[in-house]
């Protein structure tokens, strides 16, 4: 992902530049609004969650223009699929939660300390600062601001600078529905990231690469600010010997080639059984001819967000097959498209480790096939690798689809399905190592951008008075003989 910091700034006070003046004059603002209203009631929370609807439904058109702008193309049904509708949904469950989620959780009191009681209390952190990606924009900042809403708290806004054309958009519509002491949006890339960073906030959300994701903790932490990180990575898909490829090729052809790969949690590489390579390749062929008939033109098929991004795919391409991969480029109306900054949905089989397809997340409309003997080869492989956010398993056994999730880890284990775990309000979303950590969306998310305070209560009657120094008196003898046994 394509959220960039910068090594530490050596900028002094006195030559600060004003953007950086003016993050920190709104970050002041929204910690003093929020010690004014330490701990909203459920109402007031629902009610700014409708005001983040109502400018969403507003600015719709607007915001898949933009994006639409930004990418070069990309499909606005992608993004009123995949972003307007995902955070409309969110906001429907948070606004039909809030109320259970902000009761106090009771809790157990051990006998040694009766009567009392004993409750959670979940309290907003204060100000979350969120760091988002170019490649979903909106549901990836408006995301947690529905978490960070939902439990009570201000909230910064942070925009890639690869997203200018919907960061403004953005911070017109928050603006129409929130003060800027509440919810504030920020433009812009490099010394303005870096400075983000670094800054006080009670909590930090960053959607990026592991890479970035290091700075970005690093940073923090000269603050101690705690940090909610998704870092992504290569997620594989592994398809078992039972399945039949027709099924399996449409939904890997849906997964993989939505926003022409530039998802985090798409499969980057699958495993099929020994032989099947070809079977796959047809399958997806097929699929990808309904889905995209042709490529140049077409407002289906989106373009890579940048050349930056491009290049580094054409690259890896080049690599490969300097390297004896066999690449299987599907461009079904066999078109040029030179000057569109679109690559044709690519298959990559025949792949060895020292291909960069092999190293690293790819991030576009390229996915490498893999062949398997047994299914343990598999496991050592995936395990001997970072954990990925997202694993993927197709076969319609749960017994064997149970076993495969125990013996591997990563942030989500789909089973027949691909990538729409994301858009699931009650599942958590995030990942696990180097893919990530903490969770939100939903409950979850409700839970990682509050405080879980205990609280304690004694009542009048004062037990305890009787264990109190000095030791050694009967009382102390009979209560070791009650709990030591």
């Amino acid at each position: 992902m394509n959220t960039q910091v910068t090594a530490p700034s050596t900028t002094t006070a006195t030559d600060k530049p004003p953007v950086l003046a003016h993050m920190e004059e709104i970050l002041a603002r929204q910690k003093a609004a929020y010690r004014r209203m330490p701990f909203p009631t459920a109402d007031e929370r629902i009610d700014r969650l409708n005001r983040l609807r109502k400018v969403l439904v507003k600015y719709t058109e607007e915001i898949c223009q933009a994006i639409s702008d930004d990418f070069g193309n990309r499909s606005v049904h992608e993004t009123k699929i995949g972003e307007i509708l995902t955070c409309l949904e969110h906001i429907k469950y948070s606004v039909k939660h809030v109320n259970g989620w902000m009761k106090p959780s009771k809790r157990h009191i051990n006998a040694l300390h009766m009567p009392a009681k004993g409750w959670v209390q979940y309290q907003p952190l204060g100000v979350v600062g969120i760091m988002a990606p170019w490649n979903y924009p909106l549901v990836l900042s408006v995301g947690p601001l529905i978490c960070a809403l939902t439990a009570g708290n201000h909230a910064m806004l942070k925009i890639s600078s690869s997203s200018p054309r919907f960061g403004k958009v953005l911070e017109r519509a928050l603006a129409e529905a929130f003060s800027e002491d509440v919810v504030a949006v920020i433009n812009g890339g490099g010394v303005i990231s870096d400075a983000f960073c670094r800054m006080p906030f009670d909590q930090i959300t960053f959607t990026g690469s592991p890479s970035v994701g290091k700075t970005v903790m690093a940073a923090a932490a000269e603050n101690l600010v705690p940090v909610l990180l998704e870092l992504g990575g290569k997620s594989p898909a592994v398809v078992h010997s039972s399945m039949d490829l027709k099924d399996v090729s449409e939904r890997l052809t849906m997964g993989k080639f939505w926003n022409a790969g530039q998802t985090c949690v798409a499969p980057d590489y699958v495993f099929v059984p020994r032989g099947r390579t070809a079977e796959l390749i047809e399958g997806m062929r097929h699929h990808i001819s309904n889905f995209y008939p042709t490529l140049r033109d077409n407002k289906d098929f989106t373009s890579i967000i940048n050349d930056r991004q491009y290049n580094r795919l054409q690259g890896w391409l080049e690599d490969a097959a300097a390297k004896g991969a066999t690449i299987t480029v599907i461009n079904p109306a066999n078109e040029n498209l030179d000057g569109t900054r679109k690559i044709a949905p690519t298959l990559i089989s025949n792949v060895t480790e020292d291909m960069k397809v092999a190293q690293e997340e790819i991030f576009g409309p390229i996915l490498v096939v893999r062949e398997y003997d047994s299914m343990p080869q598999v496991v050592e492989h995936i395990n001997d690798r970072p954990r990925p956010l997202a694993m993927y398993y197709f076969d319609y056994d749960q017994d064997r689809a149970e076993r495969l999730s125990r013996q591997t880890h990563s942030g989500h284990f789909g089973i027949n399905a691909v990538i729409t775990h994301v858009a699931q309000d009650d599942l958590p979303f995030g990942g696990v190592g180097n893919s990530g950590m903490g969770k939100y969306h939903g409950h979850e998310g409700f839970l990682t951008m509050s405080h879980a305070r205990s609280v304690m209560m004694k009542p009048r009657f004062y037990a305890l008075r009787t264990i109190l120094p000095p030791f050694g008196k009967p009382v102390h003898k009979i209560m070791y003989k009650a709990f030591i046994r």
